[in-house]
Formats: structure tokens, sequence, C-alpha cells
């Protein structure tokens, strides 16, 4: 009979995980309780997988250990614990006690050196050990009846997988953390040697000693960096090594649980709120439950307020005195709430009508500037008002929140006022903490978060054909409704971002990425971009030839003249006329003429394929050739689109009134309208594309090692696969094999069916089927990293991007079988998309950065899911395509090169001609 292992927690580690895993949840009195919970689960889970005979709890002690009198620094860049973390910390002991786990704490030594110690002790009585951590130093204790159980990935490591993973083996784990060095601990590394170096070096040379050996032969700032840090490689080698021969106060036989005490787990689930756990017990719920064994999104996670918020006391600013008093009171503020009111929703083409402010809740100023009905009272003048608030809202020191703040800074940008200073915004507070599952704008919140009825748009300016600009508002409701949105956002700003900051992924997110993009978002819809108008009109007629064309052969078809553009005249033809058979149907039971049923269609009559081709151009003529000439601004003659970022869940941006991101570049007609956007005379574009982005982070993500060597070595990841499905050599790959691989590699990956499968290539459902079998069997990693975040999902009701974006799904654990395997998709989904989304957009504000400090003339004008644009004198716009390639590939680090495309030209089109790549090789 196999013996059971010895489990031992890395319960600090495990701290850690619960208390940012879960929302910030709170029982009756106000206390936290998320991360016992999460405790708790990750204990009750291990115990029903593992039943174990021996196990043990192990944390760090407080204060200094031996570490720290060998290396002062050591840990010494940590910030303070939350104090949501350690108020939970006795309640985790209780729990763990009263569940009958032994639990261990040595003063002065490290939870990684009590474990090593047991490990070693265990094995040398032949009893396996699993060790429970996502810490990577762990690994070095790995061998043949050692493991390693990463609950949050429900990954087990053993020998091999730890090559997988860091690329070298146990043995070497130590020497290759003292060239990597380790951040959260403050262990000094090797500058420029990550993971992937590190490990090539050991790999090439055999162990670090040989490396230190073999310094002076490494090339490159890396060896240049490795000669210079010869002195402190020892230091960091001894910071990073377990010690396995401690003295403890227990032994191997006093890890057996004991059991549970259940009245001390009654008294702490009721104080906690843990109801479910409760009813286990066979005991009465808590008297005010919070439920947590539903885990909500941060956003949900406390209910509104059971009455409702008090109304703003609006103050009309219409004096100079009253204007003085307001400033001096926004000058002493921490934080001022700005809003602006104008004629229009295009942010390039609106006029200022007033300005509100506010800095307390309750209460909002507002200036207003150009009300001008028939009889309006006096107001200020515009022009001296903008001068005296300018300063105040162009100094960096003073913190400014606003909800949806970008379309404020566009129109006091549009006024000569450059906003600074821009903190929080509470429309992307509410979108980081829950994308999916609630709306961000400001009525929405207001009732959500606050139980306010704010007052209504149409309220102060009618609605339909009654509607009047804002300028044609009386003062006085004008003044109510836009104190109130200062004050709104205000207060939605104090609810929010306590939520915000509770959750330290998302708290990075909201801080690194959402907030910081902002301007650079507002920087790009300002620049604009410039179309050839007369070309468009051009391919307009084009188009409306060939049209013209289509139309004359789809009559020739159907043996008659129809409406090409009406359902029931198609249907008539198709499915009466014709009697092609019925392949789908509308929901309202009538057959379809969408254009999933047109392309199945297609193989059995010349017609659906002709009018999906007159479909494709009219809508290119309708959406872009047509439209876009209306869309150029009269001040500017550019376009400018606007970015919305708190729309896709995943995190990706979008483009609106007008859309360009969706124009096709891969049709001969969408390059054409691509050639109609041009610079200016004397400028030229240069366009970067991220390679193969969200292919590349399943790489890293899933760590399969053949879709790894495949990016690693260079080579066409869609004839890899091909290769290895279809059975070719690698060189001998068809060109529709490739095609094939490519509709595989995508598909599968975001969970396409064989059904889906076959009807996308075209082949029978038993071939698809073989295919998708071939395809897992080859990419074992892919299918494992599948499986791992569905179940994961279905744990904690929530994925995540590789930089801390979550997304949660409310029907991942639903009965109807269709939403749940939608939400299903979408979990593997979204790490993947939201990671590039993510990405680009930190590649965006560098961008942004790196030309504000050295090339302020050179404009970022477009981006399109993984691709930028920009526009600059042409003498240097090639060198610069270059440098901003190479800095898009070195924005993080995979385990996998990061490859970006780029082009250089005289219109967009052109500038996706390969003038080189860079990569983070």
């Amino acid at each position: 009979m196999t013996q059971k292992p010895l489990i031992l927690i890395d319960g600090s580690s495990w701290l850690f995980r619960a208390f940012y895993a879960l929302p910030p949840l709170a029982n009756a009195r106000g206390e936290p309780t998320g991360m016992v919970y999460g405790f708790g689960n990750m204990l009750r889970k291990l115990c029903k997988d593992f039943a174990p005979e021996r196990i043990a709890v192990v944390f760090d002690p407080p204060g200094p250990t031996q570490r720290n009198q060998v290396y002062a620094e050591y840990k010494a860049n940590r910030e303070e614990t939350p104090e949501a973390l350690t108020s939970q910390f006795p309640h985790v002991m209780t729990l763990i006690e009263a569940m009958g786990f032994p639990l261990i704490t040595v003063a002065n030594e490290e939870a990684d050196d009590v474990i090593g110690t047991l490990t070693v002790a265990a094995r040398q009585r032949g009893i396996p050990v699993l060790i429970v951590t996502s810490d990577k130093d762990m690994a070095q204790l790995v061998d043949g009846d050692v493991k390693l159980l990463d609950t949050m990935k429900g990954r087990t490591l053993d020998a091999a997988g730890v090559t997988e993973k860091f690329g070298v083996p146990p043995e070497r784990i130590v020497e290759y953390l003292a060239l990597v060095g380790d951040t959260s601990d403050n262990i000094p590394g090797v500058p420029l040697v990550g993971p992937k170096r590190a490990a090539d070096l050991l790999n090439q040379y055999g162990s670090l000693d040989q490396v230190i050996a073999n310094a002076a032969g490494v090339k490159g700032k890396v060896g240049e960096n490795l000669r210079a840090s010869l002195g402190i490689i020892p230091l960091a080698k001894q910071l990073a090594t377990i010690r396995c021969d401690l003295e403890l106060p227990l032994g191997i036989d006093d890890l057996v649980p004991k059991p549970s005490d259940d009245a001390r787990l009654r008294e702490l689930y009721r104080r906690m709120g843990f109801n479910r756990w409760l009813e286990e017990l066979g005991a009465e719920p808590a008297a005010a439950p919070d439920a947590p064994g539903t885990v909500a999104p941060p956003a949900a996670a406390d209910a509104a307020p059971a009455s409702a918020s008090p109304r703003t006391r609006a103050e009309a600013v219409t004096e100079w005195n009253a204007l003085e008093a307001m400033l001096q009171r926004l000058s002493q503020a921490t934080l001022i709430s700005v809003d602006t009111e104008t004629d229009s929703l295009c942010s390039m083409e609106a006029n200022l009508v007033g300005l509100s402010f506010a800095i307390e809740p309750g209460h909002g100023w507002y200036v207003p500037l150009a009300h001008n009905y028939l009889g309006a009272p006096p107001q200020l003048p515009m022009a001296e008002v903008l001068a005296r608030v300018k300063p105040l809202l162009e100094d960096p020191r003073k913190a400014k929140v606003g909800q949806h703040i970008k379309y404020d800074l566009n129109v006091l940008h549009r006024h000569g006022i450059e906003v600074q200073g821009v903190a929080f915004d509470t429309m992307l507070e509410s979108y980081v903490l829950d994308a999916a599952n609630q709306r961000h704008d400001m009525d929405s919140m207001a009732l959500t978060h606050l139980n306010h009825q704010t007052i209504r748009y149409s309220e102060v300016a009618g609605k339909g054909k009654g509607i009047i600009p804002f300028n044609q508002v009386p003062v006085d409701g004008a003044a109510e409704y836009a104190a109130e949105d200062a004050d709104i956002t205000l207060r939605l700003h104090h609810a929010l971002h306590p939520k915000v900051s509770a959750v330290a992924p998302l708290k990075k997110v909201f801080d690194t990425i959402e907030m910081p993009l902002v301007p650079v978002l507002a920087r790009i819809e300002q620049n604009g971009v410039k179309v050839d108008v007369p070309l468009l009109k051009r391919i307009s007629t084009e188009l409306a030839h060939r049209m013209e064309a289509l139309q004359r052969e789809c009559w020739e078809c159907a043996g008659g003249e129809f409406n090409l553009g009406s359902p029931p005249q198609l249907t008539e033809i198709l499915y009466d006329r014709l009697k092609l058979p019925v392949l789908a149907k509308t929901p309202k039971g009538q057959p379809s003429t969408g254009e999933d049923a047109l392309e199945q269609l297609a193989s059995q009559h010349p017609l659906p394929r002709l009018i999906l081709d007159w479909r494709a151009l009219s809508k290119l003529r309708s959406t872009y050739s047509d439209q876009l000439p209306l869309a150029v601004n009269r001040h500017t003659g550019r376009i400018h689109t606007s970015y919305h970022q708190a729309v896709a869940a995943t995190g990706r941006l979008a483009s609106q009134d007008p859309n360009l991101q969706n124009i096709p570049i891969r049709t001969e007609e969408g390059r054409r309208i691509r050639q109609a956007f041009v610079p200016e005379p004397g400028n030229a574009l240069v366009s970067i594309d991220y390679s193969q982005i969200e292919l590349r982070l399943m790489a890293h993500l899933s760590h399969d090692p053949l879709l790894t060597q495949a990016f690693r070595s260079g080579m066409d990841v869609h004839q890899a696969t091909a290769a290895e499905v279809f059975g070719f050599p690698p060189d001998q790959v068809p060109a529709d094999k490739r095609r094939a691989a490519k509709a595989i590699n995508f598909g599968l990956m975001y969970g396409l069916s064989a059904f889906g499968l076959a009807k996308q290539l075209g082949i029978a459902r038993g071939e698809a089927q073989g295919y998708m079998e071939t395809f897992f069997q080859r990419y074992a990693g892919v299918k494992a990293f599948m499986d791992g975040t569905r179940e994961l999902a279905r744990r904690q009701g929530w994925v995540e991007t590789l930089f801390g974006r979550r997304l949660y799904l409310k029907d991942i654990n639903s009965r109807n079988a269709a939403v749940r395997q939608y939400a299903e998709r979408t979990a593997i989904n979204a790490p993947l998309q939201g990671s590039a989304a993510d990405l680009i957009k930190l590649a965006m504000i560098d961008a942004q950065a790196f030309l504000d400090r050295e090339h302020p003339d050179i404009r970022m004008i477009l981006q399109v899911h993984d691709e930028l644009v920009f526009e600059g004198p042409a003498p240097r716009m090639k060198e610069l395509g270059g440098l901003l390639a190479d800095r898009m590939c070195r924005i993080t680090r995979l385990d996998v090169p990061l490859v970006a495309d780029w082009g250089f030209g005289e219109n967009w089109d052109e500038s996706h001609a390969a003038e080189g790549h860079a990569s983070s090789n």
C-alpha cells in the first residue's frame, strides 16, 4: 500500500494568497473575514483531496530571522502588512488549531527552513512529502518523493515539472536564484539576468561555479553585469539556500491531525458569519449573515446603504467674490472632484458651458460660463474664469477625481487648459472592481453604491424632440444637476477606491495601467489621424461599381431582379425559388439569411457567396469610404476617434465615433481603405504590431514544452502545429495545412468545439474531432492549462490576467449547460486576451513617456488591438520605428520572446509592409 505523504503547508504563502484572492468580505460587525474564509476553504479542500495522516501548517515568526543577521536588507523592501490582514491573523490561527492541525512557528527561523528540515527528516524515514506553496524557493527541495503543490493553480511539480517550469533541475534552483535574485525578498541578483538567461547560463556551463569561472567569456551587457556582480553572488546563494538542519520543537510523529474542536469552530464561524460551514456542523446560522460561501466581486461585497444618501447642496458661482472664495477652498483641498458641462457629447467638438467642483460630500459648486438662453442671468466671463482656474487645474500636486475624466481633459484642452494631477476616475474604479457584471455610468453606480437617485439629464434638458442643449438649460436647474455630478463623483470615489485598494492585484491594475492610460488616450484622441478625403471618395465610387457588377451576377444566378439588402426577398429566392436546404433558422423560426447560414450554403450554390461578397463591399462603403469624410473635424482637419476603457470585460479598448479598429487588413478592399490614412506633408507613419501575442501568452501561461520551444526557436508556430497535427516534416507543410493549423491554434485555445472546427475548416465532424485529439495529445500543457483554468474558475469564481486584472464569472457553476460552457470558454479566453490588452496598454504608457521625454514632435495616433501607429517627420521615423518596437518588446518578460513587427510608409497600408522586427530575446 502506497504511504501517504507528509503535507507541509507554507502558511505564510497561503495567508497572502487567501488575503488577496478574495474580495474584502466582512461580517455583521464590519470586521474583515475574506482571508479567514479563503484559508479555511483551502484547508478543507486539501483534507478532502488527500485525507492526510501527517500534516503541519508552518508560519514565519514575527520580527527578523537568521537571514537578517547575514544581510540586513533582507526583505527590507516589503511594504507594511495591511491592517485588514493582521486583524484576521489570530482568527486564522484559531481556525487551524480548532480544525486539529499541528501549527509550527519557530522564533528567528523562517518557514522555508522549518519545512526544509521536516522534509529531510521525513525522507530519512522513507515518508514522501508534499509541500503546499507558491514559493519558487521551495523547488530546491524537490526530489523523487518530494513534490510541490500550488493549490491556487492546481498544479503539482515533481523534478521534471521543476525543470520544465524553471529551465533547470531542482539541484540547480539555488544557483538559478543566486543569478536571478528575488525582488520579493530583496535578494540581489545579476542585473539583466532574468529567468530564461539564468537557465541558459547554467545549462551552458553546467553549474554556478562554472558560470563564475567562465564569466570573462560571457558577452554583452549581461557579461559586464555578471562580472560586476561576482562579489554579491555568494551572498545571494547563501540567502536563497533553504537550511535543513534546524532544532525543532516538534518531530515527524507529532504531526498527526487531531479531532476537530467543533465548539471552537462554531464560535469562530458565528463571529465570521460563515453560515454554510455552521450548517455543516449542525448549528444555527449567525444572526446577520454575509453569506461568504458565494464569492462576490469586490464591488458587490458590501450592500448598498439602507437609506438614501442626502441631496447635494448646490452653489451657483456667478459673482467674483464667490469665485475667489471657491478657489480658496479648492486650493486647500487634498482632492478635487472636477466635471465639465458642454453642448456636445463629442469632446473634440464640445464647447464649454460650465464647470463644477466638489471637495466634501454633500456640497458642490457650479460655475456657469455660457448659458445664453433669452433672459439668462449675468455670468462671469469665460476667459477670465478659465485664467483663474487654470493654475489649479494644471497643478500636478493637486489631485483630481472625475467620472470618465478623459472627456473633461479633452474639453479643457480645447479651451487652453492641460489638466495635471489626474489621480482617480470613478468609472475606472468601478470597471477594475467588476468589469462584466455591473454598469459604470454615474447614475447606475450612484444607485448601486450610494442608494442615491441622481438628477437625470432629461429632467433638466428634456428628451426626444424636446431636448435642448445644455447652454439653454436655466442656470438654477443646471447648477443643481452639475454640482450633483461633482459631488456624487466624490462620494463614489470614497465608496469605491477603498475596495480597489483592498485587493492588491486590482489596485495595481488601477494604479499602473488604467489611470496612467487616461492622459495617454486623451493625447491620442487630441492628435487624431489625417485621411485623404478625395481618395476615399474615389474608393467609394469604385466600391459602388463593384457592387453593381455583383448585383448583376446575383440577378443572373437568381433568375430575376431582387433587392439584395432585403432578407425577406432573399429568403424567397434561396429557399422557395432555388430550393436550397434550410440549415439555420432565426430566433423566430424563419429560414436564416445571416452570414453563418450563407457560408454553409455557399458550397451548394454560387448565389450565397456572391451575396456575402456584396455585403462585405456594402459594409466597407457605408461604414468607411462614405462616412470617414463626414467625421473630419472642421477645426483640425483630422479624424478624432474616442477610445473607451470601460467597455470590454477583458480590458480591451474600444474605438467609437468612428470605430477605426475593424477595418479589414487581409482583404484588398480593406487595405484600400487603409491607404486613405495618411500623414501630414513631410511626415511618415510607423505601424508596430505585436506578433501572435495571445499564442505567446498561452505558451507562457501553459508552459507547454512544444509550444514554448516553437517560439523560442523562432519557428512559424502555425507551421509547427501543422507538422505535429498532420504529420508533415516542418519544412514541407503545405499552405492549406498551415491555414488549417492556424484555425486550430486559435480556435481550440478559446474552446472551439469539434462541430465549430469542422464548420470553420469545411470538413467532417469526425475528422475535426481527430485533429482536436491529436492537438491536445501533442500540446498536453495547453490541455492542462485549459482544464486547470476551468477548475480554478469554478472554485474561486474568477480568473485573472498576467498583470492581475480579474474577470468574475457569475455563471461558471450554472446548472444550464450552455450558459456554463460559455462561462468556461470565457474563463480560458480572458487571461489571454486580457493579458494582451494589458500589455498593449502598458506599451502605450511607456511609448508616450518616451516620446514626451525624447521626441515630443512624434505623435501616437492610433491603437488597433495589438497595433500602435505613430506619425512624425519622415527622415526620423524609420529609425524611431525600431526603437519603439524594441521598447514594446521589453514591457514584460515572458518564457518566450515577445516579438513586434514594424513598418514605415506614406500611408497606413504601406506601413504594414514589414521593415523589421524587434524581439525580447
